[in-house]
């Protein structure tokens, strides 16, 4: 294979996430169910990257995510890049953000916290601190977690 040869298929319509951190790689597979995927699905680990020192990236063909699926990837890894391809074509590309309130997505660390106890969403105001990450702070008892330490439902 020559060197100017993709390792991978080109994808006509689907996702391509880029720049996923070797160690989130696997987490954000999970996350997301892509196992249960019956479109064809590629996942690279320990690539190398300029921005990083390794990098993971995953294809998805015919996939599209939800708004609430991509707050997901932002909690867990926010330097993520986010490729939307049609026709072979990158029609969109962004880095994900973290939203400002995430309901329902994460489970509140504290046992003592009404939603533990109370059959109802939670609730997180997020913040973006040091280096880009989030801090979330419960709605309703005030623990704070840091984002990428937070149990994700």
């Amino acid at each position: 294979m020559s060197k100017d040869k993709m390792l991978v298929e080109a994808i006509r319509d689907g996702i391509v996430l880029d720049h996923i951190p070797s160690d989130k790689l696997f987490k954000i597979v999970a996350l997301l169910h892509l196992e249960e995927l019956t479109t064809p699905v590629t996942i690279g680990n320990n690539l190398q990257s300029v921005r990083h020192q390794r990098k993971g990236i995953i294809k998805m063909a015919d996939h599209f995510f939800s708004p609430k699926d991509v707050d997901k990837i932002a909690l867990l890894a926010p330097e993520v890049h986010l490729n939307v391809i049609r026709d072979y074509q990158v029609v969109e590309k962004r880095k994900v953000t973290l939203p400002v309130e995430v309901r329902g997505l994460v489970r509140c660390p504290n046992p003592k916290c009404i939603t533990n106890a109370e059959p109802m969403q939670t609730f997180f105001h997020v913040r973006v601190v040091e280096g880009g990450k989030g801090m979330l702070e419960c709605h309703y008892c005030g623990r704070k977690t840091k984002a990428e330490e937070a149990e994700l439902l």
